[in-house]
């Protein structure tokens, strides 16, 4: 039903919008249309060309107002309001052809409204016509002063991957072995889908992550220290995932197909299709991967004057098919005005098999083994998302003048299920009976989310804004765990529950800014309303909590010259406890290592400060900033160990954690063969967790890096080199000792429009977590590995599509969708 009234709603605004356009202006209607007609053939051959593609642009800004493709005669026909306009023929192997457009105005008051372009004549080849620009290619990384802006297009060695393995090459941006995303190395980052939150993402921002293939997106955009427009939740930033979607005249699209080792598949295709003032875009993925990945850890737990060692290895087969499809249609009223709708499905299956074997011993390590332990767990998991959006924007006649307004809706669900068998040997005896045992999830989630932005222009330089924004969320859980004994399946008490999770939140805010000469600044204060309700059903324990916030910020610019500026910015900001740190009720599939939630938890506030420096040379773009972080109340999962040698990490808010740091990062494009793009953060870092335990105090200096290099050794062949590289780091419990890897790819154009590509990601297969744990009564070291090795060779295939180009000097990026 709820589907169905958005569907209504959709066609509600339509056509309001429809009937607003046809009678909003004095004199009962719209400027009447004219018809732009022509005929397409090649240069030599004179052989109509079919399927060209044909481009209406506004003399006035350079907007593209409508478009067209021949026919099977090479014939053509645009309609478009009367106006001066200029339009541009595209055909695959032709070279660009401009359109004198030459309206007579004594011909239009007669009443013959048929532009007749005549015949137009096409070159076959790559010769450039005088008059047409020639473009450089897209950088792969885009440096401004607030923003990072990272090209998926021109990353080879991540071609035929997915959403999580794109950002953990983004700089600034990590992404551990668990797949955790952090910014400049914290954790609380907020993850949007095209500038809003989105089921793609996921609940947790990891599983979700690794179901997005990399050929749907087109950028992410990292934004360090957003201003009061972005809603508070991440306090090391945001990261804004822009999928693609084409907007051109005529049929456009490109269409991706990978495969490699372990055994990974997948399709993708991007098209648009826009006649006049209808563009209709789809996008889909299929992606099918086999991962391997396992570990071990040695662990020594103290009781009294007894010591007991552990030996345990695992094993994870993990295999999934996901589809991904959006689609939608955007309708432009004028050059001014457009209303878009869209809709987003995902279907995702898992089948896992993990196995882990535990080793008991007491006293003599290792010569005293006292019970072997095999558990398996077999798992299956089904996941589904739904979402729909309606996104109405209206541009004023002043630059900058414009109103957004957006409805977005969704439904997601998954189940889990598990199937676990532990067998268990003893070497001194005992009588151990095997567990049969099987766990069952079913998770559902409905939001809603309301959005409204102004922007108005005062003065030359001034610029006032105002929003408000509202979500509506509520999750239900259902997990239940049972052992069977003799016939039976009984509940195993304390953990099974039915877990609800209700959040609203409703937030306005205002932003003003100026510029006065080199000097620019923007000032904004946000204010947050939060209710957050848990409730444990078979307990009846309920937990209501609701709490105003204020969250101010402040951006001051000076542009010594052109190419040279500098900001200092502040903002405070917010993560509010997610549903799975609240839920306490979490997993078991290792039954002597389990995770939980803590339903008292509290919301972390941190305030931000950040002085960036950017200088662009010919040649060389350099970024530079040092930043200062404070963050009262932070969350971190703290491990807790029983006498029985079993643990339970559960999330504790921990006093305060202090981050300072410098960050650089610059890009060389000095020769035609040759792009450097590279990154450091180094940063200090401290924990102060006294309040729950003095021993959970922690600080050290640590830093990550990453260098790209880009060689054309071939006329269109490319080779890509990467290496990451993150030092070790102590935490509130033991140590991370550092990880360091390289990928490698190549790509070599097939035809114009081809291109194939061969990448290795984790070359020495060197990608693996080590750590050490430590507390009062236990020792732990161990090491994870979540993936394997990759090998993938992917093929693209373009349709009136060149490989990604921009115009514009040193890799200056104008905002599209996901600027909100």
């Amino acid at each position: 039903m709820k589907r169905l009234l958005l569907i209504g709603l959709g066609l509600i605004l339509s056509l309001w919008a429809i009937g607003q356009r046809a009678g909003g202006r004095p004199g009962g209607g719209d400027r009447p249309n004219i018809i732009i007609k022509g005929n397409i053939l090649d240069s030599e051959s004179g052989a109509p060309l079919e399927f060209a593609t044909i481009s209406l642009f506004s003399q006035q800004d350079s907007s593209l107002v409508g478009g067209g493709m021949t026919d099977l005669d090479g014939v053509f026909e645009i309609s478009a309001p009367i106006g001066r306009y200029y339009g541009v023929a595209e055909f695959i192997g032709y070279s660009n052809l401009p359109i004198d457009i030459v309206i007579d105005r004594d011909q239009i008051r007669s009443g013959n409204r048929t532009i007749d372009l005549g015949t137009l004549s096409m070159a076959a080849g790559g010769i450039q016509l005088e008059g047409v620009e020639v473009v450089a290619e897209r950088s792969e990384t885009v440096m401004k002063l607030d923003k990072r802006v990272f090209n998926v297009g021109q990353d080879l060695a991540n071609r035929g991957g997915s959403a999580e393995d794109i950002l953990d090459n983004v700089p600034s941006v990590t992404v551990d072995i668990d797949g955790n995303v952090s910014l400049r190395g914290s954790g609380g980052v907020r993850i949007l889908i095209n500038g809003r939150p989105s089921g793609l993402a996921g609940a947790d921002n990891t599983n979700g992550l690794r179901a997005i293939p990399s050929n749907m997106i087109e950028r992410v955009e990292v934004i360090t220290n957003p201003s009061a427009r972005y809603e508070a939740e991440g306090m090391a930033g945001i990261i804004n995932i822009i999928l693609k979607k084409e907007a051109s005249g005529g049929f456009n699209g490109s269409f991706d197909i990978n495969g490699g080792y372990p055994a990974t598949g997948g399709v993708g295709a991007n098209v648009n299709y826009r006649k006049g003032d209808i563009n209709w875009f789809a996008n889909y993925g299929l992606r099918y991967n086999t991962n391997y990945g396992g570990g071990e850890s040695y662990t020594e737990t103290y009781s009294g004057d007894n010591t007991f060692y552990q030996d345990q290895f695992s094993d994870r087969d993990r295999t999934g098919l996901s589809n991904s499809f959006r689609a939608g249609m955007d309708y432009f009223f004028n050059d001014k005005e457009n209303l878009t709708g869209a809709f987003l499905y995902r279907l995702s299956d898992e089948d896992n098999f993990n196995t882990i074997d535990y080793l008991d011993y007491t006293d003599l390590y290792p010569s005293n083994l006292t019970r072997t332990t095999l558990r398996t767990d077999d798992e299956r998991e089904e996941e589904s998302n739904l979402e729909y959006s309606l996104n109405y924007r209206k541009e004023f006649s002043k630059r900058g003048h414009e109103l957004t307004a957006t409805v977005q809706y969704r439904d997601e669900i998954e189940t889990e299920g598990s199937d676990f068998l532990e067998t268990a040997t003893s070497t001194i005896g005992e009588v151990i009976p095997d567990l049969n045992q099987r766990s069952n999830n079913e998770e559902g989630e409905k939001t809603w989310l309301f959005q409204v932005d102004f922007a108005k222009p005062i003065g030359e330089e001034g610029t006032f804004e105002l929003g408000a924004r509202s979500s509506l969320r509520n999750i239900s859980n259902d997990y239940l765990v049972e052992e069977q004994i003799g016939e039976i399946w009984t509940p195993l008490e304390g953990l099974s529950n039915n877990f609800n999770y209700d959040e609203n939140i409703h937030a306005t805010y205002a932003i003003f800014g100026n510029k006065m000469g080199k000097f620019g600044f923007q000032l904004g204060l946000r204010g947050e309303y939060s209710e957050v309700l848990t409730e444990l059903i078979q307990t009846n324990e309920i937990n209501d909590r609701d709490y105003f916030n204020l969250f101010p910020s402040g951006h001051f610019n000076y542009e010594f010259s052109e190419g040279n500026s500098m900001q200092v910015s502040y903002s405070r900001r917010m993560r509010r406890p997610r549903f799975w740190d609240l839920n306490p009720f979490f997993t078991f599939s290792d039954s002597r290592n389990t995770f939980s939630g803590n339903p008292n938890l509290d919301p972390e506030l941190t305030d931000s400060y950040e002085v960036a420096y950017i200088k662009y040379f010919n040649t060389i773009t350099l970024t530079s900033s040092v930043y200062y972080r404070k963050t009262n109340g932070a969350i971190e999962r703290i491990l807790e160990f029983s006498e029985d040698g079993t643990t339970n990490r559960i999330p504790q808010n921990l006093a305060t954690r202090q981050n300072a740091g410098a960050e650089f990062i610059f890009s060389y494009s000095g020769v035609d063969w040759l792009r450097l793009d590279g990154n450091v953060n180094a940063f200090y870092t401290a924990t102060d967790g006294g309040n729950i335990d003095e021993s959970l105090d922690a600080s050290d200096f640590t830093w990550f890096g990453r260098m790209t290099s880009r060689i054309s050794f071939w006329d269109g062949a490319d080779l890509q080199l990467r290496f990451n590289y993150r030092a070790g780091v102590n935490t509130t419990q033991g140590r991370r000792n550092p990880i360091g890897t390289m990928d490698i790819g190549m790509s070599k154009d097939i035809a114009s429009n081809a291109t194939m590509t061969f990448s290795v990601r984790d070359v020495f297969n060197s990608r693996r977590r080590n750590s050490e744990t430590f507390g009062e009564n236990f020792f732990r070291t161990s090491e994870f590995q979540w993936r394997a090795r990759t090998i993938n060779l992917a093929f693209n295939y373009r349709i009136n599509q060149k490989k990604q180009r921009q115009r514009g000097e040193r890799g200056d990026y104008e905002g599209g969708e996901g600027e909100f």
